[in-house]
Formats: C-alpha cells, sequence, structure tokens
C-alpha cells in the first residue's frame, strides 16, 4: 500500500484520538517497521518513547470520557489532532523517503478523521438515546484498529 495512503490512515487515526496516532508511529519504529535511523524522529524508536506515548494516549482515551472535555473541533484540540496526524504521516514518509509528502497526507488524515469521528459519534450516540459513553468506547477501539492495521500494512 502506498506511503500516502498509510500516512492518510494514520493521519485519520489522529483526528479520533490525537496521542494514538503518535504512539503507533513510536511503536512502529520500535518495532522496526518504519526506519528513522539518521532523521530527527529517530527519538520515536528509543526503548521508553513508545511506552511513554501510549501512556499518554490512555490518559487522552480517558480524558474523552469527562464531561468537561471540550469538542475536538475547538482550536487547540483541533490543532492538536492535525499535528499530530502531520507528524505520525511524517514518519512514514521519512522511511519512505518523502518526510513533507506524508506530513501532509497525514495533516490532511486529520483534518478528514476529525470532522468524520465528531459527526459519526453525535449521529451514534443520538441514535442510543443520546448515551454518549458506548460511542466513545467505540470510537476508542476504531482507533486503536485502524492504527494496528496501518502498522501491519507497513511491514
Amino acid at each position: 500500500m502506498s506511503f500516502i495512503v498509510l500516512a492518510f490512515l494514520i493521519g485519520g487515526v489522529a483526528g479520533l484520538r490525537a496521542l494514538t496516532a503518535a504512539a503507533l508511529a513510536s511503536w512502529a519504529v520500535r518495532l522496526r517497521l518504519l526506519t528513522l535511523d539518521g532523521s530527527w524522529l529517530a527519538f520515536l524508536g528509543y526503548a521508553w518513547t513508545p511506552w511513554i506515548l501510549t501512556l499518554f494516549a490512555l490518559c487522552e482515551m480517558v480524558n474523552d470520557k469527562l464531561p468537561q472535555t471540550p469538542s475536538r473541533k475547538t482550536p487547540p484540540q483541533f490543532a492538536a489532532r492535525i499535528l499530530m496526524g502531520a507528524f505520525a504521516g511524517a514518519a512514514i514518509g521519512t522511511s519512505a523517503g518523502s518526510m513533507l509528502g506524508g506530513a501532509i497526507a497525514g495533516a490532511l488524515g486529520a483534518l478528514a478523521g476529525t470532522f468524520a469521528g465528531a459527526e459519526v459519534r453525535s449521529r451514534l450516540a443520538d441514535a442510543i438515546g443520546g448515551k454518549d459513553l458506548p460511542v466513545a468506547l467505540l470510537e476508542d477501539a476504531t482507533a486503536i484498529l485502524c492504527g494496528i492495521f496501518v502498522l501491519k500494512s507497513l511491514s
């Protein structure tokens, strides 16, 4: 599969859960599915980096369920998703020889994932009587499974 498509998809994961995309990119480097040796992104493969990013991603998933958490479309949350999509996409692109192409595809994927994720979550929650928690958990699972699909496609 094209690195542009994979970068776009990992960006889509960032649109659902920003830090999950970064954690998955780090695991990809650590597991040698991506080669970033000699690049500024090589730190993603350090021993502790995937563990730390995974912890942050889990905290984000918990925070997402809290009632005071703002919409993913508010400027700070939206910007974080775009940046994390570009970051994770850049990792995939760098490994393929085009950091900029990967970053752009990742940012566009995050843009699509942010708006599509918000719309689908809202409609599904409304369809089941306004209950957001089951839909939020489904969104977590979707982000993780889509990310695993991307990682498996790298090998």
